[in-house]
């Protein structure tokens, strides 16, 4: 299947002819919120292109991550944990993660296995009972796992049941098992050709990348305080030959989440702006110059119309 966005005529001459006996495909990452979905693709493409945090509810948009490798292709797409929705944006995330389940060839059922499966994981389960498409449960943080760790290895088990569904033990942390992951995703998919060429390791383009290491710097540095009101535009790029300048805007709902990103003096938004910075100069390969600024845009999650501006689309 065909599932990726358009590639322009400049990659498509970079794409070569695959070679017999390999394959592609594009495979989901679902499950609950923060049980590892966007560490585990970025372990296994080896590169940082889905932010992480300890706030649940980090990914807001179906990333597309490329693995290549010399046996196959394989297109990760990254999704919104499942949860549920509590306004008008979780609702929009939730759907396209939902789509997700029936819009690639192989699905890959993320769970933290050092804690029991509870309703969340059940509320999953049900809902790829009622997917054809094939799907392996990924018991990730085994390296959390306590030693009587077989009861809780058993609740997931249980909910699989006489279902044909392989599952995988392994850590995105250490990065213990995800081999074995990788071969048996690998040894799943059907012959197909290369989707996009072989070094590129993401389908989304750099000012979405840099919006979202913004955004990682707002969970990790004010963690609940400002959980999830935030929303990163890039207004401007330019590039020199010394440095490339950003500017981005951080909207936020309240004119006291506004206070609490800017911070006494300006000290978090100058401590947000540097590690962001940091991380923008790693994607790039190169010196940056970030300028933020902090607008208050009321309600902004509840508005069809500002979650579009924002890049929040429900997915067809």
């Amino acid at each position: 299947m065909n599932d990726s966005a358009p590639v322009s005529n400049q990659a498509l001459q970079l794409i070569p002819t695959a070679p017999e006996g390999f394959k592609s495909g594009f495979v989901g990452i679902i499950g609950r919120p923060n049980v590892g979905k966007s560490t585990l693709m970025n372990h296994l493409i080896g590169q940082k292109i889905a932010i992480t945090s300890p706030v649940a509810q980090t990914t807001r948009n179906r990333l597309q991550g490329v693995l290549t490798t010399p046996e196959a292709q394989i297109i990760f797409v990254d999704t919104p944990g499942i949860h549920k929705p509590h306004h008008e944006l979780g609702r929009v995330l939730v759907k396209n993660a939902q789509t997700a389940i029936n819009s690639v060839d192989l699905v890959v059922f993320v769970v933290d296995s050092s804690s029991p499966s509870g309703g969340g994981d059940r509320f999953i389960f049900e809902l790829l009972k009622k997917t054809k498409t094939p799907v392996i449960v990924g018991l990730n943080k085994q390296d959390l796992q306590p030693n009587n760790y077989h009861d809780l290895d058993d609740s997931y088990l249980d909910l699989i049941g006489d279902r044909p569904w392989d599952y995988v033990k392994f850590s995105a942390m250490d990065g213990s098992g995800t081999d074995k992951l990788q071969q048996l995703i690998t040894d799943k998919l059907d012959p197909g050709p290369y989707y996009y060429p072989p070094d590129l390791v993401t389908d989304q383009p750099e000012r979405f990348i840099m919006a979202e290491l913004i955004r990682e710097q707002i969970l990790l540095l004010t963690r609940q305080e400002i959980p999830h009101a935030s929303a990163i535009a890039i207004e401007k790029v330019e590039e020199t030959a010394k440095v490339t300048k950003v500017f981005a805007a951080i909207n936020v709902e309240r004119g006291s989440q506004k206070g609490i990103v800017i911070g006494k003096k300006g000290s978090m938004l100058k401590q947000i702006g540097t590690e962001a910075r940091k991380q923008i100069q790693k994607l790039i390969a190169g010196d940056v110059y970030l300028e933020l600024f902090v607008r208050v845009e009321p309600k902004w999650r509840q508005s069809r119309l500002r979650l579009a501006e924002f890049g929040y689309r429900v997915e067809e």
